[in-house]
Protein backbone atom coordinates (compact mmCIF):
# COMPACT_ATOMS: atom_id res chain seq x y z
CA UNK A 1 0.00 0.00 0.00
CA UNK A 2 1.29 3.40 -0.85
CA UNK A 3 0.18 7.01 -1.00
CA UNK A 4 1.92 9.04 -3.68
CA UNK A 5 2.04 12.78 -4.21
CA UNK A 6 3.66 12.27 -7.63
CA UNK A 7 2.31 10.73 -10.84
CA UNK A 8 3.00 7.02 -11.23
CA UNK A 9 2.70 4.49 -14.04
CA UNK A 10 0.36 1.76 -12.77
CA UNK A 11 1.47 -0.76 -15.39
CA UNK A 12 5.16 -0.33 -14.57
CA UNK A 13 4.32 -0.52 -10.86
CA UNK A 14 2.42 -3.81 -11.39
CA UNK A 15 5.30 -5.26 -13.40
CA UNK A 16 7.83 -4.35 -10.72
CA UNK A 17 5.70 -5.73 -7.90
CA UNK A 18 5.01 -9.01 -9.72
CA UNK A 19 8.76 -9.67 -9.73
CA UNK A 20 8.57 -9.98 -5.92
CA UNK A 21 6.00 -12.80 -6.03
CA UNK A 22 7.09 -16.45 -6.02
CA UNK A 23 7.66 -17.54 -9.64
CA UNK A 24 4.89 -19.68 -11.09
CA UNK A 25 2.44 -19.21 -8.20
CA UNK A 26 0.28 -16.31 -9.44
CA UNK A 27 -2.16 -17.66 -11.97
CA UNK A 28 -4.12 -14.40 -11.94
CA UNK A 29 -3.74 -10.71 -11.28
CA UNK A 30 -6.80 -8.51 -11.25
CA UNK A 31 -6.14 -4.79 -11.32
CA UNK A 32 -8.25 -1.67 -11.31
CA UNK A 33 -6.72 1.59 -12.51
CA UNK A 34 -8.70 4.79 -12.00
CA UNK A 35 -7.74 8.07 -13.68
CA UNK A 36 -8.94 11.64 -13.22
CA UNK A 37 -11.55 12.62 -15.81
CA UNK A 38 -11.66 16.15 -17.20
CA UNK A 39 -15.36 16.38 -16.32
CA UNK A 40 -17.64 15.61 -13.37
CA UNK A 41 -21.29 16.36 -12.73
CA UNK A 42 -21.61 18.39 -15.93
CA UNK A 43 -18.58 20.62 -15.22
CA UNK A 44 -15.11 20.75 -16.76
CA UNK A 45 -12.46 19.71 -14.23
CA UNK A 46 -9.08 21.47 -14.50
CA UNK A 47 -7.42 19.58 -11.63
CA UNK A 48 -8.18 17.84 -8.36
CA UNK A 49 -6.52 18.18 -4.98
CA UNK A 50 -6.78 15.12 -2.73
CA UNK A 51 -6.33 15.77 0.97
CA UNK A 52 -5.76 13.00 3.46
CA UNK A 53 -5.11 12.57 7.14
CA UNK A 54 -1.55 11.19 7.39
CA UNK A 55 -1.51 7.98 9.36
CA UNK A 56 -5.27 7.55 9.39
CA UNK A 57 -5.55 7.11 5.63
CA UNK A 58 -2.75 4.54 5.52
CA UNK A 59 -4.28 2.60 8.43
CA UNK A 60 -7.67 2.43 6.72
CA UNK A 61 -6.14 1.23 3.45
CA UNK A 62 -4.14 -1.39 5.36
CA UNK A 63 -7.37 -2.59 7.02
CA UNK A 64 -8.90 -3.08 3.56
CA UNK A 65 -5.89 -5.09 2.40
CA UNK A 66 -5.95 -7.21 5.55
CA UNK A 67 -9.66 -7.89 5.11
CA UNK A 68 -9.20 -8.89 1.46
CA UNK A 69 -6.33 -11.24 2.38
CA UNK A 70 -8.52 -12.82 5.05
CA UNK A 71 -11.59 -13.25 2.80
CA UNK A 72 -9.87 -14.64 -0.31
CA UNK A 73 -6.92 -16.99 -0.92
CA UNK A 74 -4.55 -14.31 -2.19
CA UNK A 75 -0.84 -14.35 -2.78
CA UNK A 76 -0.89 -10.61 -2.18
CA UNK A 77 -2.88 -7.41 -2.68
CA UNK A 78 -1.81 -3.79 -3.05
CA UNK A 79 -3.25 -0.29 -3.25
CA UNK A 80 -1.50 2.80 -4.57
CA UNK A 81 -3.42 6.08 -4.28
CA UNK A 82 -2.53 9.63 -5.27
CA UNK A 83 -2.73 12.54 -2.88
CA UNK A 84 -2.09 16.22 -3.56
CA UNK A 85 -2.54 17.80 -7.01
CA UNK A 86 -3.74 15.55 -9.82
CA UNK A 87 -4.23 16.55 -13.45
CA UNK A 88 -6.87 15.08 -15.81
CA UNK A 89 -5.59 11.88 -17.37
CA UNK A 90 -3.26 11.06 -14.46
CA UNK A 91 -3.74 7.87 -12.50
CA UNK A 92 -5.59 8.37 -9.21
CA UNK A 93 -5.65 4.83 -7.88
CA UNK A 94 -4.40 1.31 -8.48
CA UNK A 95 -5.94 -1.64 -6.66
CA UNK A 96 -4.57 -5.10 -7.44
CA UNK A 97 -4.91 -8.64 -6.16
CA UNK A 98 -2.92 -11.77 -7.04
CA UNK A 99 -4.13 -15.32 -6.58
CA UNK A 100 -3.68 -18.76 -8.06
CA UNK A 101 -7.04 -18.39 -9.85
CA UNK A 102 -8.99 -15.52 -11.42
CA UNK A 103 -12.12 -15.73 -9.22
CA UNK A 104 -10.50 -14.73 -5.93
CA UNK A 105 -8.27 -12.15 -7.66
CA UNK A 106 -11.23 -10.47 -9.38
CA UNK A 107 -13.46 -10.57 -6.31
CA UNK A 108 -10.77 -9.16 -4.03
CA UNK A 109 -9.86 -6.40 -6.48
CA UNK A 110 -13.50 -5.33 -6.78
CA UNK A 111 -13.85 -5.34 -3.00
CA UNK A 112 -10.72 -3.21 -2.59
CA UNK A 113 -11.77 -0.44 -4.96
CA UNK A 114 -15.41 -0.31 -3.86
CA UNK A 115 -14.56 -0.27 -0.15
CA UNK A 116 -11.72 2.22 -0.69
CA UNK A 117 -14.20 4.60 -2.33
CA UNK A 118 -16.58 4.12 0.60
CA UNK A 119 -14.22 4.05 3.60
CA UNK A 120 -10.88 5.74 2.88
CA UNK A 121 -10.42 9.15 4.54
CA UNK A 122 -9.64 11.11 1.38
CA UNK A 123 -11.17 14.49 0.55
CA UNK A 124 -11.36 15.73 -3.04
CA UNK A 125 -11.47 19.36 -4.13
CA UNK A 126 -12.04 19.98 -7.83
CA UNK A 127 -10.80 23.08 -9.63
CA UNK A 128 -13.32 23.90 -12.35
CA UNK A 129 -13.26 26.14 -15.38
CA UNK A 130 -13.70 29.80 -14.44
CA UNK A 131 -11.46 29.48 -11.35
CA UNK A 132 -14.26 28.03 -9.17
CA UNK A 133 -13.71 25.12 -6.81
CA UNK A 134 -15.92 22.56 -5.14
CA UNK A 135 -15.57 19.67 -2.76
CA UNK A 136 -16.67 16.30 -4.10
CA UNK A 137 -19.39 15.31 -1.67
CA UNK A 138 -19.63 11.60 -2.45
CA UNK A 139 -18.39 8.79 -4.60
CA UNK A 140 -20.32 7.32 -7.46
CA UNK A 141 -21.75 3.83 -7.13
CA UNK A 142 -19.40 1.49 -8.95
CA UNK A 143 -22.32 -0.79 -9.80
CA UNK A 144 -24.70 1.91 -11.10
CA UNK A 145 -25.64 1.90 -14.75
CA UNK A 146 -24.17 4.80 -16.70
Amino acid sequence: MLLSDAPFDPWAWLGQFEKTLPPGKAGACAAFVGSLRDFNDGEEVQEMFLEHYPGMTERELEKLLTEARRRWPLLDARIVHRVGRVQPGETLVLAAAWSTHRGPACDACRFLIEELKRRAPLWKRESLSGASQRWVSGNSDGYAAV
